[in-house]
């Protein structure tokens, strides 16, 4: 499993010692029990929810958070939140830089993520994006059309869908030019009046001491490496999500103003923008 973006410039290998991994041991390990035990009871209660309610999911989301929230407390990552995950109905774009981006933006609302075809097949990962309702796209354009279909049947069901519009992780160091295909989908006849597009900036503070990179996950780093790396830290750092002004996609002509209406928004509390981010007062 590894990440597709990728630079020259990675960070020295870390040295685990014996403290480290007796915590990657006993935090993997309750982290490991935390999760898989969310994901039985969300199973057994799928079980009634779905024959009740279809794609309708009015309990289950509520355990993804939950188990989100105490992967943190596991971990020893401080979480913070600026501004207010919107309540409208649409989808949520967000900058990617980690693994972790999953556990952080489902802690803070309710969302079913977009993500390619290909993690549907990774060991663990695949079975708990599946089980919380993840919709899996491939990047073939015979299949574009059923996927758009897809993607705004799931938007007309009131599912929040969020996605990364860079389209792979980075060092967290920059913010890569977003891709517009997915936008298109909310240009749709019966969408376009009726739902908004959340941009959302996620950034990370790394361990003090450690390479400002370290919570990035890229290029040929495999998951289980870099999960192992992060357990094993002793002193961790902080991950702080920015929830940035809803945008009503009829305020837009195309997807490619409102992507980039969101790209820019993202940018603003981005530290490679060199921008202050954003007044908390501002954000909703």
């Amino acid at each position: 499993m590894s990440a597709a973006w990728d630079s020259a410039d990675h960070p020295a290998p870390d040295t685990i010692g014996p403290l480290g991994w007796a915590l990657a041991l006993i935090r993997g390990l309750v982290l490991a029990t935390v999760v898989f035990t969310g994901l039985l009871v969300l199973l057994c209660i799928r079980l009634i929810e779905r024959p009740l309610c279809g794609q309708g999911r009015p309990v289950t989301p509520h355990i993804t958070q939950t188990v989100c929230k105490i992967a943190f407390w596991i971990m020893g990552l401080r979480r913070e939140v600026i501004g207010t995950p919107m309540r409208h109905r649409g989808a949520v774009v967000a900058n990617h830089t980690s693994w972790l981006d999953i556990f952080s933006l489902n802690a803070a609302q309710r969302i079913y993520f977009v993500s390619k075809s290909e993690v549907a097949s990774w060991p663990g990962i695949g079975w708990l994006a599946k089980a919380t309702g993840t919709l899996f796209i491939e990047r073939s354009p015979k299949h574009a059309r059923k996927q758009t279909e897809i993607f705004q049947q799931r938007l007309l069901d009131n599912h929040r869908l969020l996605f990364f519009p860079e389209g792979t992780s980075t060092d967290g160091k920059q913010i890569l030019p977003f891709k517009t295909t997915l936008f298109q989908s909310f240009f749709a006849p019966e969408l376009r009046d009726a739902i908004w597009v959340q941009p959302v900036t996620v950034l990370y503070t790394a361990p003090v001491g450690a390479d400002p990179r370290f919570y990035g996950w890229w290029g040929d780093m495999s998951f289980g490496g870099h999960l192992v790396r992060t357990l094993a830290s002793a002193r961790q750092g902080k991950v702080t999500t920015i929830y940035h002004t809803p945008l009503a996609v009829a305020d837009f002509d195309n997807r490619k103003t409102l992507a980039q209406a969101c790209e820019t928004q993202v940018r603003s509390a981005h530290p490679s923008e060199q921008i202050a981010a954003p007044n908390t007062a501002e954000l909703r």
